[in-house]
């Protein structure tokens, strides 16, 4: 049954939507041939700094974190006690999720009316989209909300055709993401705010939308409940990235990934579906979905948000541009123009979002398009590094030394790779590390790294110097090679003084 296009009483309702397209099973090609190539890729370079993280907080379950909810650091140590230090191991999830978006996208597309060629173009669009590779190589928690986002929007638009029973399907799509980050809340008043603008209002208090509303509250409430009682950090976090201390952060930066994020050579497409969306008669029923990503993109340029916190919903425009697209390519000139640009997509994704060039000869043009190539590699030499200034210590020093580190990502590569180099343990105030511990009362030497300047560290301390430097064995541009290590003796005031007020920081 289509659902009414109007919400004035007594105007006549346009027809509804076009019929879903026809089932094809190219799309299930694709999809399985992006999970491939992850699992084969899977092993390349090394752990991400966020994987490390994540395995850390797997050792300290709870329901929240200062940055995340449970479910990225259950699911690291559940993937992690399975097959310990196994890579593949732990990113296959995100491999498979990257499959299921391609489907979800294509499935997207099909409800919109694609033929099968234009269901095609949508799982080819989907299969190449930075948004996709890129966390489908890492465990992470944007991995998740990709599979949260576009499960929550497929059951929209199906909600949308006339079937409200799948507002709990969206309901539960939203609670369970809510349980990773809190973004998809974002998500949901993006969706809301749609309706309110462009309807049909009357989902409003349709009692199957109420019930999917409340179906999310009480998924997510547990998280909601911890960062209540922790006075909701996630704001501190939130406030630190809108400054502009983290990657991907910063209202220009926003603005310009919603180009890459997908493809460059994808903005055509998905520019014509937001369009169509907003000015289709037959699609009216969909209007508020654009009006979704209008409202979410606006709330992340405003907050200072990161860029790729809306790129789940430029998909779902991106699946209704495939339909337009499709169309539009009927003669062979048009063809040969759109597989050119498909061409030029794969082999920019190839090179840029997956680990395909050796990490020893990893151009910086790379790292400056994909952060996160970067800091995925070097880890071992990282805690070889500091492995050779602690070794350098005299033993009376090294028995009662710590390890004090700027970042979660260097205190986690410590806790990985440090026992099989008799490093001991490291510390570190950076979001939830700072609630794993602080170092014990008598660690009065310490080896700092994550520091490029020591003034805040000679507050702490009566005695800083340098004593090596991060070697990576490398020639990468990351956070961390060729970062000073520094060895700091002498405490001014004790731990507990200054952990919570002074070392503990967010972004």
């Amino acid at each position: 049954m289509a659902v009414p296009v109007t919400d004035r009483p007594g105007a006549a309702a346009p027809a509804g939507p076009p019929p879903p397209g026809p089932r094809t099973k190219g799309p299930w090609v694709v999809a399985g041939t992006v999970t491939i190539v992850l699992l084969a890729l899977a092993s390349r370079y090394g752990y991400h700094r966020d994987e490390l993280y994540f395995l850390l907080c797997g050792r300290h379950l709870d329901w929240g974190y200062v940055d995340q909810g449970p479910l990225t650091p259950a699911l690291a140590r559940a993937l992690d006690t399975l097959a310990p230090g196994n890579l593949v191991v732990l990113r296959t999830p995100s491999a498979l999720i990257a499959g299921v978006a391609v489907l979800l996208v294509t499935a997207l597309a099909r409800q919109f009316g694609a033929s099968r060629g234009g269901q095609l173009l949508a799982a080819g669009t989907a299969a190449v989209a930075g948004i996709v590779l890129a966390p489908g190589h890492l465990l992470s928690t944007t991995t998740v909300d990709l599979l949260v986002w576009l499960a929550a929007a497929y059951c929209a638009i199906r909600v949308l055709r006339g079937e409200p029973r799948w507002a709990l399907g969206l309901g539960a799509a939203l609670g369970v993401g809510m349980l990773n980050k809190l973004l998809p809340a974002l998500l949901g008043v993006g969706l809301l705010a749609g309706l309110v603008i462009a309807g049909p209002r009357r989902l409003l208090r349709d009692r199957w939308v109420l019930a999917g509303v409340a179906l999310a509250a009480l998924l997510a409430a547990p998280n909601l409940a911890w960062q209540a009682v922790h006075d909701f950090p996630q704001l501190a976090v939130a406030s630190s990235i809108a400054d502009g201390d983290s990657s991907y952060s910063g209202r220009l930066d926003a603005a310009v990934l919603q180009l890459l994020i997908i493809s460059p050579m994808a903005v055509p497409i998905w520019v014509a579906g937001l369009v169509a969306l907003l000015r289709r008669p037959d699609w009216r029923a969909y209007r508020s979905l654009a009006w979704a990503w209008l409202v979410v993109f606006g709330v992340v340029l405003v907050a200072g948000g990161k860029g790729y916190y809306d790129a789940p919903l430029l998909l779902v425009l991106a699946a209704a541009g495939a339909v337009v697209a499709a169309r539009w390519a009927r003669t062979l000139p048009r063809r040969v123009l759109l597989a050119a640009g498909g061409v030029v997509a794969v082999a920019g994704s190839a090179v840029l979002l997956l680990p395909t060039l050796p990490a020893d000869r990893l151009p910086g043009f790379v790292v400056e398009v994909n952060y996160d190539a970067g800091e995925t590699i070097g880890w071992p030499a990282f805690a070889d590094s500091l492995a050779a200034v602690h070794r350098a210590l005299p033993p009376e020093q090294r028995d009662r030394a710590v390890i004090l580190t700027g970042n979660y990502g260097e205190a986690g590569a410590v806790a990985r790779y440090g026992p099989a180099r008799g490093l001991p343990r490291a510390y570190s105030g950076h979001n939830s590390m700072a609630g794993f511990g602080r170092p014990p009362a008598d660690a009065d030497v310490v080896v700092a790294v994550g520091w490029d300047r020591p003034d805040q560290l000679r507050g702490w301390f009566q005695q800083v110097t340098l004593a090596g430097r991060v070697d990576q064995a490398v020639d990468v541009d990351n956070d961390e090679n060729g970062g000073p290590i520094w060895l700091c003796q002498g405490l001014r005031r004790p731990w507990d003084q200054i952990w919570d007020q002074e070392v503990r920081h967010a972004g």
